[in-house]
């Protein structure tokens, strides 16, 4: 595995608990790089975009020349694991919001649709991963998908709503899936694409 090298977008939000998810989920030689500058995303295998603040994230990508290049190579097909603002940033279509978005995942979303931190929870999710079944999905300010496009699979059903999709090799959670002790989306996430 030491071959392979996963990006952690490490410009804003809880990139560490998706290192620590990684090394839960069997992966601790994996060549794990904090992503902070254009040159930290060349020769990556894989890319970790987590929660946080996705106008922030967008911002702070442009201001450090990597926006254009990080959609290229998502484009090119490397694949990407984005939680909550993570998947914010990847949406085409962000409801009521005209911030700047990567563009790269064919959905429309809608930021703090279950409300503030206070209005947070935590709820069964029903996966169609047979290597990830049922599992606890934490949803802090989470987003809420919309609308998705013929191309999007959904992976995760909370309520009759997808809460986590695929299209291509792109996954993307509302929820925050870093946070499970056992990490199986991760580890399957891996599995699959690295």
């Amino acid at each position: 595995m030491s071959s392979h090298r996963i990006g952690l977008l490490a410009l804003q939000g809880d990139y560490e608990a998706h290192g620590k998810a990684l090394v839960r989920a069997g992966f601790p030689r994996c060549d794990m790089v904090e992503i902070r500058s254009f040159s930290d995303l060349q020769s990556l295998t894989a890319i970790i975009i987590p929660g946080g603040e996705s106008t922030v994230m967008s911002m702070l990508l442009e201001r450090f020349g990597m926006f254009e290049e990080l959609k290229r190579q998502i484009e090119n097909g490397m694949p990407v694991l984005a939680t909550c603002a993570g998947l914010i940033l990847l949406a085409k279509n962000i409801e009521g919001n005209d911030q700047m978005g990567l563009g790269v995942l064919d959905i429309k979303v809608k930021r703090n649709a279950y409300g503030r931190q206070v209005d947070s929870f935590h709820a069964p999710v029903q996966t169609i991963i047979d290597s990830v079944g049922i599992i606890e999905g934490i949803f802090i300010r989470a987003p809420r998908i919309l609308a998705s496009g013929k191309e999007v699979e959904h992976l995760a059903i909370y309520e009759n709503e997808p809460v986590m999709v695929r299209q291509g090799s792109i996954i993307a959670a509302t929820f925050h899936p870093e946070l499970l002790p056992d990490a199986p989306v991760h580890r399957w996430f891996i599995q699959t694409f690295v």
